[in-house]
């Protein structure tokens, strides 16, 4: 099997604090992650007047304005999530919710983009994001096959890299909703890698998904499952992180080739117990 891409996703986990976003990429790199991954919002552009005026008590305020402003981070912050990402030799890339932060995001040159399953009918966003050529993660919670086949064809036009991840969009995610034979199913339907983004709480779904093949596996994080968010409670605190890349590490290892073969120590054990024969 080959190496499982894992991928801490931070996403707005980090409450607009910029201090607790390094921590939680310190703890993602320590638990053997390979990228962590954020969230980009142009807020005026994804949300409707009438929905920022909206009531919504928060940290921040009183409206769905003060709380989406409260956890989007500036150029400043991201500047800061670059270069120490940088200082600390590991990826990071986010996504994006709409044309102009995708925009924004050009500007780190990072390897990777992001679909998120709430923009996968965003065509707009879609081939702009193909143009860059860059391998992107695209995840289909919520989505057709219809959906699924239109994002696909638009990445194979512009020849780009990509690779699909089956997801259910609830958060939390009851395991039994999890249909991970869906892996199986977009492979063979589109020929491509698949991996998986999960929302599920603890980490057999997402064990159960390596097992089967997957080639990525994301999952939030946290300090802490209890803290402020909508996020949270579908978040893998940092022991749990911890396991989940130890097992899948594991998974890798025991799952082998598929090819019949002995080892010397079953070599050895046939000698004794067949030498008779």
């Amino acid at each position: 099997m080959k190496h499982v891409f894992i991928v801490a996703e931070i996403g707005i986990n980090h409450n607009g604090d910029i201090e607790l976003a390094k921590k939680l990429i310190d703890w993602a790199l320590l638990c053997g992650c390979d990228a962590v991954k954020f969230q980009k919002r142009t807020i005026d552009k994804v949300y409707k007047k009438e929905y920022l005026d909206s009531y919504r008590e928060s940290p921040w305020g009183t409206t769905q304005r003060a709380q989406k402003e409260g956890l989007e981070f500036s150029k400043e912050e991201y500047d800061i999530i670059d270069n120490y990402c940088k200082e600390k030799h590991i990826e990071w890339f986010a996504s994006a919710w709409d044309v102009d932060a995708q925009v924004f995001l050009r500007q780190y040159n990072l390897k990777y983009n992001k679909v998120a399953s709430a923009m996968l009918v965003n065509e707009e966003l879609l081939n702009m994001i193909a143009e860059e050529g860059k391998y992107t993660f695209i995840a289909t919670g919520m989505s057709t096959y219809e959906e699924i086949d239109r994002a696909v064809e638009i990445f194979r036009a512009h020849r780009c890299p990509f690779e699909l991840m089956h997801c259910n969009s609830t958060y939390p995610m009851k395991n039994e909703d999890a249909n991970l034979k869906m892996i199986d199913t977009l492979r063979t339907r589109y020929g491509c890698s698949v991996g998986y983004s999960g929302h599920e709480v603890g980490r057999v779904v997402s064990l159960a998904a390596a097992s089967l093949g997957a080639t990525s596996i994301e999952r939030h994080i946290t300090l802490d499952r209890t803290m402020y968010g909508s996020d949270q409670a579908a978040s893998l605190e940092v022991d749990d992180l911890q396991r989940l890349v130890k097992d899948i590490r594991t998974i890798e290892q025991v799952l082998g080739t598929g090819e019949k073969f002995m080892s010397q120590a079953e070599e050895d054990v046939k000698k004794k117990l067949r030498g008779q024969l």
